[in-house]
């Protein structure tokens, strides 16, 4: 294929959880012939990534190329922008949590449900 005829296409990763290899989606809108109304349509495109630079969220340009693999068949020309992440983990939000006792009234409705299983039990022990 030469190169002038190779397509050029911006979109967003998705996923980068494979080694070499980024997920990029391209989103556009199109109307239905019969209601005329506006649909959302999605691509993936499995992008080759071989130093691994691209992150969740960047804006990327990417190039058709020869078949690289049984599903990429694309390849990382660069990256427009960067999306900023706030660094949180999860310890820090579960910290704000407040645990709160339980009460004796929701202890006092759990053991009936106690004494109904014994009963069964027993049930079973004499047939």
């Amino acid at each position: 294929m030469a190169k002038t005829m190779r397509k050029v296409r911006v979109g967003s990763v998705v996923s980068t959880r494979m080694d070499k290899t980024a997920v990029v989606e391209l989103v556009w809108k199109q109307r239905h012939r019969v209601y005329r109304k506006q649909m959302r349509r999605v691509t993936r495109f499995y992008v080759h990534d071989p130093d691994g630079q691209c992150r969740i969220g960047d804006t990327v340009r990417i190039q058709e190329t020869r078949p690289i693999s049984r599903t990429k068949h694309w390849r990382l020309l660069d990256i427009l922008s960067r999306r900023a992440v706030a660094d949180v983990r999860a310890i820090e939000l579960e910290g704000d949590a407040v645990i709160e006792p339980v009460a004796d009234a929701e202890a006092d409705d759990a053991a009936p449900v106690d004494d109904i299983a014994d009963e069964i039990t027993d049930d079973d022990e004499d047939a």
